[in-house]
């Protein structure tokens, strides 16, 4: 008996050394982690007492014997790698969460080793480089959490071996590469978000083996293919297959549970018929399925909705009519059906919605009346757009009610009668399109008290009559302003030139006459104020002199003489001078090729430099790059590559070099490019531009050389995660006003006006001081006054102004768009397309931590005033329509003065 008491006391001593030996081991592996982080992180985690026992450390959890079963050390402002972080000493860790922090490089392949995980959270980070394999090895994993990082690479293989797996979360990351293909093997799995990547291919029929699956996410991909058609698990509550590329149709048992409540497969190419299942899906919340090709008839497809808050169904092929269920939907606040072939009358039960703030029932074949409920003195209606229909009968007086009212659209009808002028009294109103319909009459005075208007005032093709109203120079905020094609007469009033915000005016085809006032409209183009003959004046462009101008009675013959002294003779002296300076600039700074034959892109050897103050020779630039190797190659494009170049001088230059076939002539198109880019950078000085020295065409390839810039592009250095956070919210807001700066020298500084088309984050480089300077004009279009400004869809993806997909007209408004969006990723850290997407679809403020760059330390005042100018402008430049976008002078002005409306799209609390 004593014996046996002995022995187990034994055990118990040894089991308490052996437990105390592991703690020390684990605290050990603890600190050393720790002392590779920044050393302000986790200050409780020390071994100076030796009684400090690491479970009563920050964030850590413990077992009944000690041993740490749980660290989380979420949004603990932890700053470096997981490279000493030892996952093998730590053989009780269930619970590992370190999100919310700027950890950075590598996910080990270590982590593979902690084989008792069954929650990982590494979400919102900045790890980079792919998922390790060796996350297979976690059998017991339940959760887990890779989001907001900068992983890239394929999905592995290995990660259908968690087949304990419930939650999934790879979401905005940089992933590629196709699904495992027996991902279905994970048959436990609840959730899987794999949103925001560049996953590819189709969808593994092995996903119709997911029975516990409530939310699937894979928006914002590059899917391709069908979605399995028996795809209908009943626990399915979240379907986001939006912004892909899938084609065929839906599954039409995708809400067969009936408990789904979001429904997302937006910007697709589904063909077929609305699921059959969606009607006795009572639960459904919200729906987005524009923009594909579905078809068929609505009229008995849906449903009654109580929960319902928004469905979008535009830009399809449906047909039928509105049915009176949607009336029953009684928390709809959004309902987009545009652009389809919807027939039949407006139901009055639609317009009666208690929580109805957006309805766009545009672009389709609806006839009869606006129904009168819809202008309820109880409405909530914030944006209303019939437009594009065949809609008759008058406006009614009633639509005075629509006190909240900011966008109304009832273009392209066929409406009748007068503007009421209760028009008058929805002074919420931003946007008013009431054009190409049979309105007639005088327009209402009461439109001057419309002075929240600032997108957009178009009454033109109609049958208006009477005079312009001098009270629209109420209308201060107004940008653009249409009364084109009526007949509207009288003389222009003085009072107008109170609009001046107005950035387009369009006055034609009118019975106007009279001189038009000084200080208004004088800069319109002829086009803006053709066919009113009765118009004149000097100050504008077309117009005839008005009589009695004492301007015209100069006799011609003495106007003549005086034009040609003051022409002709400063231009013949200057053309022998520009002639003279050439000859000695050629001679004196040019060298000669070994191989040139002449010194024009004519020829088959062309080397010039200017704007240097020493020589430069081409066989120093092609020995010091050894012929172009690719080792000092700094940067790749579609046009060419640049290399980095450093003289026996110790000058330094950046070279490019054009791409061009082997055995080939150069293409007329990089000849043009080449040639653009000379014309558009030789007369620039600009702070926040590069410089050109020079150019070659040498032996059948092109060159520049150009100033080195040293920190390379910028969105190089928003993606490495260590560079990105010595850009504080001063040297971000310091980048912004840079550029802005820039474009507006180009738009309005230079003759004729230049725009670069190609504005993104790579094409910004960044010097030492971390100015920013706009680089590769290849895709610059000097637009001179008479020549087209057609051209194909150029640019880089994702920064692209989207009328170019239509219209392919190039404007500055190009660029402008372009600036917001790299605004918006200096901002954000990242490319903005996740609050792209959240502009197009919600009626709703953007919050200001919503474009902030998570990775960096919240702002403090009086900084984030200047942000929220910074972010409102972004958000002003990406308008989709390019007419309410601001100019580049104006942005730059807005910049430098901090002039604008803070409380245009945050709300108040965010402003300092």
């Amino acid at each position: 008996m004593k014996k046996n008491f002995q022995e187990t006391l034994y055990c118990l001593i040894l089991l308490c050394m052996l437990v105390h030996l592991s703690a020390q081991k684990e605290a050990a592996a603890l600190i050393n982690w720790k002392n590779s982080l920044n050393s302000a992180s986790i200050p409780s985690w020390t071994l100076s007492n030796t009684r400090n026992s690491p479970c009563k450390w920050t964030g850590i959890n413990c077992n009944e014997v000690g041993s740490i079963v749980g660290i989380n050390l979420s949004n603990s402002s932890l700053h470096g790698t997981l490279d000493r972080f030892d996952f093998s000493a730590f053989p009780n860790l269930t619970s590992l969460n370190l999100s919310s922090n700027t950890l950075v490089g590598n996910i080990p392949s270590g982590i593979g080793k902690a084989t008792k995980l069954i929650r990982l959270d590494l979400s919102r980070n900045n790890f980079t480089n792919s998922i390790p394999r060796e996350i297979g090895n976690l059998s017991n994993l339940l959760d887990l959490q890779l989001s907001n990082n900068f992983l890239n690479g394929p999905i592995p293989l290995t990660i259908q071996k968690l087949s304990k797996l419930t939650k999934l979360n790879l979401k905005e990351n940089q992933l590629n590469g196709t699904l495992p293909p027996e991902i279905g093997d994970m048959e436990s799995l609840e959730e899987l978000d794999l949103s925001i990547n560049k996953l590819q291919g189709t969808m593994p029929s092995s996903i119709t083996r997911f029975k516990n699956i409530s939310l699937i996410y894979l928006a914002f991909n590059n899917f391709s293919g069908s979605i399995p058609e028996d795809f209908s698990p009943s626990s399915l509550r979240n379907f986001c297959f939006g912004y892909n590329n899938f084609s065929g149709k839906l599954p039409q048992g995708i809400c067969k549970g009936g408990n789904l409540i979001y429904f997302d497969a937006n910007d697709n190419k589904l063909v077929g018929p609305i699921p059959e299942s969606l009607r006795n899906c009572t639960r459904l919340r919200r729906v987005r399925l524009e923009k594909n090709i579905l078809d068929g008839d609505i009229t008995n497809v849906f449903g009654t909705y109580p929960s319902l808050e928004y469905i979008d169904l535009g830009d399809n092929k449906l047909s039928g009519v509105l049915s009176t269920n949607w009336g029953r939907c009684k928390e709809l606040s959004n309902f987009r059906i545009s652009a389809n072939l919807i027939s039949g009358n407006v139901p009055p039960e639609l317009v009666k919605l208690p929580s109805l703030q957006n309805l766009d029932l545009s672009a389709n074949n609806l006839t009869g009346k606006i129904p009168v409920e819809l202008f309820s003195s109880s409405s909530i209606l914030l944006r209303l757009n019939l437009s594009n229909n065949k809609l008759s009968g008058q406006v009614s007086v009633q639509i005075g009610n629509l006190a909240r009212l900011q966008h109304l659209d009832l273009s392209a009808n066929n409406l009748s009668g007068p503007i009421p002028k209760e028009l008058g009294s929805c002074q919420a109103l931003k946007s008013l399109k009431l054009s190409m319909n049979k309105l007639s009459g005088k327009i209402p005075q009461e439109l001057g008290n419309l002075v929240a208007l600032q997108s957009l005032l178009d009454l033109s093709q109609n049958t208006f009559t009477g005079e312009i109203t001098p009270q629209l120079g109420k209308l201060t905020k107004l940008e653009v302003l249409n009364l084109s094609h009526n007949h509207i007469s009288g003389k222009l009033s003085s009072t107008l030139n109170g609009l001046i915000s107005l950035q387009f005016v369009d006055l034609s085809y009118n019975n106007l006459h009279g001189p038009v006032p000084n200080n208004m409209f004088w800069q319109a183009s002829t086009v803006a104020l053709a066919g009113n003959a009765g118009l004149c004046g000097e100050k504008t462009q077309g117009l005839s002199p008005c009589k009695g101008d004492t301007s015209s009675k100069i006799p011609k013959k003495i106007e003549r003489w005086k034009l040609i002294v003051a022409i002709v003779i400063p231009l013949s002296v200057s053309v022998i001078l520009l002639t003279f300076t050439g000859i000695f600039i050629f001679q004196r700074y040019s060298p000669v090729h070994p191989h040139g034959k002449d010194k024009d892109l004519g020829g088959k050897n062309s080397f010039f430099v200017w704007n240097y103050r020493k020589r430069i020779d081409f066989e120093d630039l092609i020995t010091a790059t050894e012929n172009f190797s690719d080792k000092y190659c700094i940067g790749k494009g579609g046009q060419g590559s640049v290399y980095k170049a450093i003289l026996p001088t110790g000058d330094v230059f950046a070279v490019k070099h054009f791409h061009l076939s082997e055995e080939m002539e150069v293409p007329e198109y990089q000849i043009k490019n080449f040639l653009s880019e000379i014309h558009a950078l030789s007369e620039i000085r600009h702070r926040n531009i590069v410089k050109i020295y020079g150019y070659g065409y040498l032996e059948g390839s092109m060159f520049f050389i150009y100033e080195y810039v040293e920190r390379g592009s910028l969105q190089k250095l928003l993606q490495d995660a260590e560079e990105a956070t010595l850009l504080n919210w001063g040297m971000r807001l310091k980048i912004i006003r840079g550029l802005a700066q820039a474009l507006s020298y180009l738009h309005h500084d230079c003759t004729p006006t230049i725009v670069h088309r190609d504005i993104s984050a790579n094409n910004i480089l960044m010097d030492t001081e971390f100015e920013p300077k706009v680089s590769d004009f290849g895709m610059a279009r000097l637009l001179r006054e008479g020549e087209s400004n057609w051209t194909a869809t150029v640019g880089t993806y994702g920064y692209i102004a989207p009328e170019l997909a239509f219209t392919m007209k190039v404007t500055e408004k190009c660029d402008v768009y372009s600036f917001g969006i790299v605004a918006l990723e200096v901002l954000m850290g990242r490319h903005p397309h996740e609050l792209l997407l959240h502009l197009q679809s919600e009626v709703s403020d953007v919050q200001l931590e919503d474009v902030l760059d998570k990775r960096l330390a919240p702002p403090t005042s009086p900084i984030v005033q200047d942000l929220v100018l910074a972010a409102s402008l972004a958000m002003k430049c990406i308008n989709e329509n390019p007419t309410y976008r601001p100019t580049m002078h104006q942005v730059s002005m807005n910049c430098e003065q901090r002039q604008f409306n803070l409380s245009l799209y945050f709300p108040a609390d965010y402003i300092a």
